[in-house]
């Protein structure tokens, strides 16, 4: 069943220049129409209602439109009158500019950003807070540290993922953040939780990734590299995490059903952050209908399988607890529902952005053989460079380290990330922050910043990581803030760096991948960022003509 809602929208855009009061406003009011396939069978008094409530939100959305224009109006009278706001708005831009750059969101915000002396910009959406979208460095650290308590998460942001992480650390604030940020803490810098991490990584390249890769070189058969380092990904998270096999890496199988249902959480809660009206997909969850109902359904499939693994383990732990982080997190006596919580959090940050992090390097190596050969110069130069890496082998890789550093700079696993501010406030750049505003830190437009990263910006150059020695150099987390940076940085950064370079070592010093399309891939951000389309390749065995 088909029903078409029109939306009447009214988004402004203003770049933060305090000094030359310069703005950009692109106001839309026009009926933007979305077909809803409800794909279901409804009564006819469910239908009626649906439409009703459709309707009703036709009729807000355009009241909204014209408080919208109200807003603006006071918001400008508003910034005059505080004596922090340096700025105020001229106007530029149009409609056409906007629906024009809808496919090429990502870029069109790094260039405003770029042209706003600040790298600062403020945005008005129908039915979103007013948002403030940043790529300099010195907000950045404002923002995740030096003001920390004032920029939390908030409801905003975690109503999206509730259903699917629950009250996991990366959807939580406050106590229950702070709980579970300590007992992760201590279990991540456990050197027998890295010492697990490397056999299970030891097992799964050995035993399942290189086979697959020798039988696409003997058999020159063409391989989506990105699905493989997946389906890598979700076994070895998995072990980690929770102490069991989903056996995914297995590519005459489909994915199992706990993959495949999480694929489908993370995907579905992310397109709920980029609804034109949030009420919507808030309507179509009360209603179980359309992508809400899917959504319901593969939340079902993760937290019951997660949850029978927590009874599982629980009834065979006895005092010889397993290595995984399932077996730690029980230990602890937290209850059942947040450990659940935490599992899937973990599973969910250390699936795809490992794998999406060593799927763009593999392909930008690809275009730069040069420095191709310096990073397989440096795995034959270990002094363990035969068939095992060692866990000191890892940490001594700093040629890959750079490399990876430079792919997630260009191609960030998490393309932004967002807070909600508690109260009034004003960033180092002369931005104001009202109560209840979306403070957005963008990493995509970051690494594409000249004032932070110079004028070769756009390229892939590893070099610009390393000093004189050739060791990786201290660069400020709040200038590269792929992992975060402040009090809630990434706990799993160095576990990450030692799958990935692990991986691209085992890899690289074995074979060469040759891409099958010559067209630069598609960059596609959800929850994590992947390549669109896949990276298919032929595989051929290193020094092999």
């Amino acid at each position: 069943m088909l029903r078409s809602l029109s939306l009447s929208l009214s988004i402004y855009i203003y770049i933060s220049d305090h000094t030359l009061f310069s703005s950009l406003k692109i106001s839309l009011n026009s009926c933007l129409h979305f077909n809803l396939n409800l794909s279901l069978s409804l009564s006819l008094i469910p239908t009626m209602v649906f439409s009703l409530l459709l309707s009703v939100i036709t009729l807000g959305s355009l009241i909204l439109s014209l408080l919208s224009s109200l807003s603006l109006f006071f918001n400008k009278l508003h910034l005059k009158i505080r004596k922090f706001a340096l700025y105020s708005c001229p106007s530029i831009g149009c409609l056409i500019a906007f629906y024009k750059n809808r496919r090429r969101l990502l870029d069109w915000y790094t260039e405003l950003l770029s042209q706003s002396e600040t790298q600062t910009i403020v945005v008005h959406r129908l039915g979103a807070p007013r948002t403030i979208v940043t790529a300099n460095p010195d907000n950045v650290e404002y923002i995740l540290k030096t003001n920390f308590a004032n920029f939390p998460k908030g409801k905003p942001f975690t109503e999206l993922l509730g259903d699917f992480l629950g009250l996991g650390i990366f959807n939580v604030d406050g106590e229950k953040w702070s709980i579970q940020r300590k007992l992760a803490s201590h279990e991540f810098s456990a050197k027998s939780l890295r010492e697990f991490v490397v056999k299970v990584l030891e097992d799964e390249v050995e035993s399942r990734l290189i086979p697959i890769l020798d039988d696409a070189a003997e058999n020159d058969r063409i391989i989506d590299m990105q699905e493989v380092l997946r389906r890598f990904a979700f076994d070895t998270i998995c072990k980690v995490s929770l102490g069991m096999d989903p056996l995914c890496l297995d590519l005459a199988r489909p994915p199992p059903p706990l993959a495949s249902a999480f694929d489908a959480a993370s995907a579905i809660s992310a397109m709920r952050g980029t609804a034109p009206v949030f009420a919507v997909w808030k309507l179509k969850r009360t209603l179980n209908v359309g992508l809400e109902k899917e959504l319901k359904e593969a939340v079902k499939l993760v937290h019951g399988c997660v949850d029978e693994m927590i009874r599982s383990k629980k009834g065979t732990m006895g005092g010889n607890s397993g290595g995984d982080l399932l077996s730690r997190f029980l230990e602890s006596g937290l209850d059942d529902e947040m450990v659940r919580d935490m599992v899937i959090s973990f599973l969910m940050a250390g699936r795809d952005t490992t794998s999406a992090a060593v799927t763009w390097l593999f392909w930008l190596l690809t275009g730069h053989r040069g420095i191709e050969k310096q990073v397989v110069d440096e795995i034959t130069s270990m002094k363990n460079g035969g068939e095992q890496l060692g866990f000191d082998d890892l940490k001594g890789l700093n040629f890959i380290k750079a490399c990876l550093c430079d792919d997630m700079r260009l191609y960030p696993p998490v393309v932004w990330d967002s807070k909600h501010a508690v109260k009034d406030d004003v960033l180092p750049d002369g931005t104001p922050v009202y109560r209840g505003n979306r403070v957005t830190y963008f990493q995509y437009g970051m690494g594409r910043m000249e004032e932070v990263w110079g004028k070769d910006r756009l390229e892939f150059r590893p070099e610009r990581w390393l000093d004189e020695s050739g060791m990786v150099k201290m660069v400020s987390p709040y200038k590269f803030a792929v992992f975060q940076a402040g009090p809630r940085v990434c706990l799993g950064k160095e576990m990450a760096f030692i799958q990935m370079k692990y991986v691209v070592a085992s890899v690289l010093r074995r074979f060469e991948l040759h891409p099958v399309r010559s067209e630069p891939p598609v960059f596609v951000p959800l929850l994590t960022a992947y390549m669109g389309g896949g990276f298919n390749v032929r595989v051929q065995r290193r020094g092999q003509q």
